[in-house]
């Protein structure tokens, strides 16, 4: 299928505008993603729905806490990703391309399908998630259009690499996000994910002013981007570029495909970022890959109320009334329906 966002060069060359890459492909060859093909002057998408994945999840493990709470999302992946992490916790999938000479795999699949399958499983939306789904935006925009009109929401679990001109097209039916803020150090992102900073922040910002539901996440890696400066500073931006109603997830650290020489990340060094998160004004920070913490539940921002009682996934209470928090009335950034 021919790609979307591009253009021609000349020599058959190609220019592919999807993301902040914006990768020169020579005839024959493939962009960064390993997944977008140059044919003679045509960029193709090599993955349009060949899923790889195709699971029913709760809205939690995205993470999204504020959309609908305790609704289940049919989450869809293809394989490959435009970022290059050496901490990647789904490398099986997103890297198979570039660690397999090219391999690309997966059960050939059409948007109706999967939106029936979300039907279904009684979902209330579907998450384009494990991999990056900007590399395959195609099949995300044709399956969210659908997914729109027989009332399903759709959420993207993305890096924020897309260029703005993905992001505008995206803007009228993505309902939610969920951003990979890796760090706030733009040599951590060279060294790290073969990407750069500013343009996640630029994604970041554009999603907020395009009113879609935004929460951001940070997997904290012990001695790469715990330290006390750089997480005031990641803080500090989500308080002020993006608003304190802005959640901020705080993940725990597991060592995995390239990056095994870190511990896990500490309790205390979690505790340390809600506290960093909390002092810079976030309403919402929240704690992962840890259940059982109080710092998993959401609380009025005004009155201080328990709102929300979680248990990993699960949620074991919620008392957020049409929107607001029952004791002082206050409104809670988010989708909720009564509890």
């Amino acid at each position: 299928m021919e790609a979307y966002l591009y253009r021609r060069l000349e020599d058959h060359k190609v220019r592919c505008d999807l993301c902040h890459h914006r990768c020169v492909i020579a005839p024959g060859k493939r962009g960064l993603c390993q997944v977008r093909e140059n044919r003679d002057g045509r960029l193709e998408t090599l993955v349009y729905g060949r899923l790889i994945a195709g699971n029913v999840d709760p809205v939690e493990k995205k993470p999204l806490f504020h959309l609908l709470p305790g609704h289940r999302s049919y989450s869809v992946a293809t394989v490959g990703c435009n970022f290059r992490c050496l901490f990647c916790q789904n490398a099986d999938i997103a890297q198979m391309p570039r660690d397999n000479r090219g391999t690309i795999i997966g059960r050939q699949t059409d948007p109706s399908q999967v939106v029936e399958a979300a039907l279904d499983a009684g979902c209330r939306s579907i998450a384009y998630t494990y991999t990056e789904p900007t590399v395959f935006f195609e099949f995300v925009h044709d399956t969210a259009r659908l997914a729109h009109y027989r009332g399903l929401k759709n959420i993207l679990v993305t890096n924020g690499y897309m260029s703005p001109e993905a992001l505008q097209m995206a803007s009228s039916w993505i309902d939610a996000a969920n951003v990979d803020l890796k760090a706030f150090s733009d040599d951590f992102y060279k060294t790290y994910c073969g990407a750069r900073l500013e343009p996640v922040k630029e994604t970041l910002r554009l999603m907020k002013s395009s009113r879609m539901l935004v929460e951001v996440t940070t997997l904290i890696i012990p001695g790469l981007n715990d330290d006390t400066g750089q997480l005031q500073a990641l803080a500090q931006f989500i308080a002020n570029d993006l608003g304190p109603e802005t959640p901020w997830h705080i993940s725990r650290f597991h060592p995995t495909y390239r990056l095994t020489d870190r511990p896990p990340t500490s309790l205390d060094t979690l505790v340390k970022a809600w506290e960093i998160g909390r002092r810079a004004g976030l309403c919402h920070v929240y704690t992962g890959n840890v259940p059982g913490r109080a710092e998993e539940n959401t609380y009025c921002p005004g009155c201080g109320s328990l709102l929300i009682e979680r248990w990993g996934f699960g949620i074991r209470y919620n008392k957020i009334e049409k929107g607001r928090c029952p004791d002082c009335g206050r409104r809670i950034y988010g989708v909720f329906e009564d509890g």
